[in-house]
């Protein structure tokens, strides 16, 4: 929306579609589905204990009297179900476990890190890039060795072949080969993960 002659940003409202996308995301998302004790508000609902066992269908207020008695809340865990599904435990102790499950999912993900030589690379440069590959494998990333050559490089391949062993040989304490070197077009590679 524009008013004669003025930038939309200048008018002192946000575009449209800026208002559409400020939305706060909520960290729980678990949580809101859920409904707890006062919130549940259909009754009957089928009851199960905390160890598992169906208490049967009873009204909610029945429920929630058997849930306080043990010290614990009635969550509702099927809302779709006729009669809903509530299930007598700690929620307190349920949302703990549930951000640990969603926290362990977005453990690190293995990439591939690549580290590049060729034949004539001197050994200090060698050494470089094996401390390099040595930091990747630390973070539990695997490394891809190329060694490329160039030109009339080619016709001397176990030279390539030498540097690939030197890397593979400095890194065989912290690393396993996971493929064999071999050559692809005009390089030659390897890949190496981390021991575990």
């Amino acid at each position: 929306m524009t008013v004669r002659g003025r930038h939309p940003a200048r008018t002192g409202r946000p575009p449209a579609h800026r208002e559409a996308r400020c939305h706060v995301a909520v960290e729980g998302a678990i949580d809101r589905t859920l409904r707890v004790n006062e919130q549940i508000r259909i009754s009957p609902v089928r009851v199960i204990t905390a160890e598992g066992a169906t208490l049967g269908v009873m009204p909610t207020v029945k429920a929630m009297e058997s849930a306080r008695e043990s010290g614990l809340d009635l969550v509702e865990v099927a809302p779709n179900e006729r009669p809903p599904v509530c299930k007598i435990m700690d929620f307190g102790k349920f949302k703990y476990s549930q951000k640990k499950k969603a926290s362990k999912q977005k453990q690190h993900q293995v990439q591939v890190k690549e580290i590049r030589v060729r034949p004539k690379t001197g050994d200090h440069d060698i050494e470089v890039k094996v401390k390099r590959a040595r930091e990747f494998l630390e973070h539990k990333d695997k490394v891809l060795v190329n060694v490329l050559f160039r030109g009339r490089e080619l016709a001397h391949i176990d030279e390539g072949r030498k540097v690939m062993n030197e890397v593979l040989q400095a890194l065989d304490d912290v690393a396993k080969v996971e493929k064999n070197p071999s050559m692809e077009g005009k390089r030659m590679t390897a890949i190496v993960a981390p021991r575990v």
